[in-house]
C-alpha cells in the first residue's frame, strides 16, 4: 500500500528540528547549517519522485547522514578561512561538554550516527537499524563500540 507524501512544507516542519540536531551532532556547529541546507535541498529535489511516504523520517535522516559524510570528505579540499574573524552578534548556545562532542565527531561514521540517534534522539535500536540500513543487532553493536571508544578516551 502506497502512502502519498504530505506537502513539502509539512514534511519540512515535521523533521527540521530533529535533522538539525542530528547534523549538528555529526559535523559540529560550524558546518551544521550548510549540511542542514544541503540535506533539505536534496530532499526538495527528490520529493516529487517519492512514491511511498511510509518512512519519510528514515529517508531524510539517510540524506542527512550522507551529506555529513560528504562534508567530512570535502573538509580537506575546502579553502582555509581568513585570519580576521568577524564580530560575533550573539554567544553560541552551550553544547554541554565541547570536548566530548569533539570525541563523538571523531568516531567512525556509523558509530557516530548510531550513538547520536541513541542518546540524542533517544531512538530504539530497531529504529536506528532502519535509519542506518542495518539490523537492530548491528545498530546495538555500533552504539556499544562507539560508547566503548568514548569511555576509553574519557577514563584515561
Amino acid at each position: 500500500m502506497s502512502v502519498q507524501p504530505p506537502p513539502f512544507q509539512v514534511f519540512f516542519d515535521a523533521y527540521r528540528d530533529d535533522v538539525y540536531r542530528f547534523v549538528r551532532a555529526l559535523v559540529g556547529p560550524g558546518a551544521a547549517d550548510d549540511v542542514f541546507q544541503e540535506t533539505f535541498l536534496s530532499a526538495l529535489r527528490a520529493y516529487p519522485s517519492v512514491l511511498d511516504a511510509q518512512n519519510l523520517r528514515g529517508w531524510v535522516f539517510t540524506i542527512a547522514r550522507r551529506k555529513a559524510i560528504d562534508e567530512f570528505r570535502g573538509g580537506t579540499r575546502r579553502a582555509v578561512p581568513a585570519a580576521a574573524v568577524p564580530e560575533i552578534a550573539a554567544a553560541a548556545p552551550a553544547d554541554g561538554i565541547p570536548e566530548l562532542w569533539d570525541d563523538v565527531r571523531a568516531l567512525p561514521p556509523k558509530q557516530r550516527a548510531a550513538v547520536v540517534h541513541r542518546y540524542v534522539h533517544d531512538l530504539a535500536y530497531d529504529e536506528i537499524g532502519t535509519l542506518l540500513d542495518c539490523s537492530a543487532d548491528a545498530a546495538r553493536r555500533s552504539v556499544h563500540e562507539g560508547i566503548r571508544k568514548l569511555r576509553t578516551t574519557w577514563q584515561s
